[in-house]
């Protein structure tokens, strides 16, 4: 399932195309005929995400919400250089639940588990049942107060704590597991006796690790690649060059969205400058990168856990 940062950078790549835009909004699939034809034509206002969800906002007080799910995909392609180019959309493929077109751009939802028309008040009671979000650090209500008070009523295992969207926002297993195992935690520690030093710390690696994810479309845990990832966006922003930040495919980790033909993938797409590497995510029965002992796994919260027994033993 695509964490957060997924969901981040796909409302800024629809922001980017559509805000400010009146688009064509319809449903080749045919099953969101209907709300496709309310937001037709409309204004649209802006797209941002709170966790896993992406809200796109239009005038009249309209808005689209979109949960990818386990497969969905949402691809926005540029199809024309610019206003009055003349140039055509590609035509829609697979079961294309929405699809969004102005003179610029095409945006194509796939697959996903919700795909609704809601009102602002709809959207308040969303947002209210989801804990805060590590890319809205900063914001009101987003730190750690909210998710330690949860945690100090419960015996749940903090690994599944963080997979729990009304705890944290966004929080996926590939950032559960890294982060769990960085900082040296039981993954079955009751959520009562995690110390707020801990929980604070990693709250701490989740605000700086997860707008690097946004930045490069991919999820960054490694101490040397975010060190490296840092150093690249810093030059791009000195050199005032965006685009790296802009252009994205759809698809989940590891999945890269579909390219029609005649198009070429975007060049960030074509090389990517840091392979996928985890230290214990999907590497069952491999070395633990500091001790040496086997990666162990079990199923948590519906999801693959990935953990060190011997270095993992912190509160």
């Amino acid at each position: 399932m695509p964490e957060g940062h997924t969901l981040h950078r796909l409302a800024g790549a629809l922001d980017r195309a559509f805000a400010g835009t009146r688009p064509a909004v319809s449903s080749p699939q045919g099953r969101f005929a209907d709300g496709a034809a309310l937001l037709d034509g409309l204004l649209c206002v802006r797209a941002d995400a709170w966790g896993k969800h992406l809200f796109v906002t239009f005038e009249g007080e309209r808005i689209l919400n979109v949960h990818l799910g386990l497969i969905g995909v949402f691809d926005v392609l540029r199809y024309a250089a610019g206003p009055g180019s003349g140039a055509l959309p590609p035509p829609p493929v697979g079961a294309v639940r929405v699809r969004l077109v102005n003179e610029e751009w095409v945006a194509d939802l796939r697959g996903a588990t919700v795909v609704d028309l809601i009102s602002p008040e709809q959207q308040a009671a969303i947002v209210a049942r989801l804990g805060p979000d590590p890319l809205r650090a900063g914001e009101p209500g987003h730190d750690t107060a909210h998710s330690l008070a949860k945690l100090a009523r419960t015996d749940r295992p903090v690994a599944e704590l963080l997979m729990d969207q009304s705890v944290l926002a966004g929080v996926g297993n590939v950032y559960r597991c890294e982060l769990l195992w960085k900082h040296r935690i039981d993954p079955f520690t009751p959520g009562r006796k995690v110390k707020k030093r801990t929980w604070q710390t990693i709250w701490d690696d989740l605000v700086d690790l997860m707008p690097i994810g946004v930045a490069f479309g991919q999820i960054i845990t490694l101490d040397e690649q975010v060190a490296h990832a840092k150093v690249f966006l810093a030059q791009r922003a000195e050199a005032g060059d965006a685009a790296y930040l802009v252009d994205w495919q759809g698809g989940t980790e590891g999945e890269r969205g579909r390219v029609p033909a005649g198009q070429r993938r975007p060049a960030y797409e074509q090389v990517s400058p840091f392979p996928r590497e985890y230290a214990v995510y999907k590497r069952q029965g491999e070395p633990c990168p500091v001790c040496g002992s086997r990666i162990r796994t079990q199923v948590l919260a519906g999801r693959n856990l990935f953990w060190c027994g011997r270095c993992q033993r912190r509160h």
